[in-house]
């Protein structure tokens, strides 16, 4: 059973108006409320896949209670924490030129106790989980230095941790080399303070994480696709251009899909395709965090893999 982190749960809504205005009272045509975040968006495509998966972290209060509510309306089973704070509530304004303005609430403060409480429970987990993956940022006062924990933990029950974060915490996660990592161009360039102007860059930043010890690093290129390094090898899957209802959580559909394909032993190739093809389907979707599987295994036969 895949165990799936999701440490900064949020409500997301979702707002549809024909035009941003600064300064302006706004009226929205259509809004969504989705239980969101990026672990949880994970373990909806996960879900989806019709593979089992868990999801710990942090849930508090009445939006602690809608986002519990839509892991059991869904039957996936829920071994998150609760805590004294609300959870976060992040915003979602989509434009009718295709754009996207989000406003990222920071997240609950969480407690030594509830700390050491996830901790705890989290170490128990380990030992039925086939593999890890943790999404999204991290909650106050835990320290950017939580993920590197966990993925010590991880390794000392000899579990594959799959970590998609950005900044400090991604930094400091590096330090205890997880098995994969999914950053994007900006995170990269970010996270080196390197531009990242063409393949070639690229690939030169996936062969720093090779020998930095992540055995399966990839970097988003957004429509140019992403690439992605094992065994020494270089692989750039490319995508079909279809028409973006939403992209919000196609990063996470392409991490859900990975950790399917790796918990079923695909070959990489066909991991690839099945990943890539996972967070394309998402965009089709009104719902951040939503595929349909037979948009993937269509779009699946059109995605394209050079070797570089």
């Amino acid at each position: 059973m895949i165990l799936v982190i999701n440490l900064n749960p949020s409500l997301d809504k979702i707002y549809t108006i024909e035009k941003l205005q600064y300064g302006q009272a706004m009226r929205t045509s259509q809004v969504q409320n989705t239980a969101g975040g990026k672990g949880t968006h994970v373990a909806n495509i996960i879900n989806i896949l019709g593979e089992k998966c868990m999801v710990s972290g942090f849930l508090g209060g009445y939006i602690g209670d809608f986002i519990a509510g839509k892991l059991r309306k869904d039957n996936i089973r829920n071994e998150c924490i609760r805590i004294q704070s609300e959870t976060r509530s992040c915003l979602n304004i989509a434009t009718s030129d295709g754009r996207q303005t989000e406003i990222l609430e920071p997240g609950p403060s969480v407690t030594p106790d509830e700390r050491d409480a996830f901790l705890f429970h989290y170490k128990k987990l380990l030992q039925e989980a086939s593999l890890v993956v943790a999404s999204g940022s991290l909650p106050q006062n835990l320290g950017d230095d939580f993920y590197c924990l966990l993925i010590n933990l991880a390794h000392d029950a000899d579990k594959r941790f799959l970590l998609d974060t950005s900044g400090s915490a991604l930094k400091k996660g590096l330090c205890a080399r997880p098995f994969f990592i999914k950053p994007n161009k900006d995170e990269i360039e970010a996270l080196t303070g390197r531009k990242i102007n063409n393949l070639e860059d690229a690939v030169c930043e996936l062969k720093n994480f090779l020998e930095a010890g992540i055995t399966m690093p990839v970097i988003s290129l957004g429509k140019q696709g992403s690439v992605l390094a094992y065994k020494d090898k270089i692989y750039h899957a490319v995508p079909p251009v279809l028409n973006v209802t939403n992209a919000v959580g196609s990063g996470d559909s392409y991490v859900a899909g990975l950790a399917v394909s790796l918990n079923n032993k695909m070959p990489i190739e066909e991991t690839i395709r099945f990943a890539s093809a996972c967070g394309t389907a998402n965009v089709l979707e009104p719902e951040s965090g939503f595929i349909r599987k037979e948009n993937v295994m269509n779009i699946k036969q059109l995605i394209k893999i050079d070797y570089l």
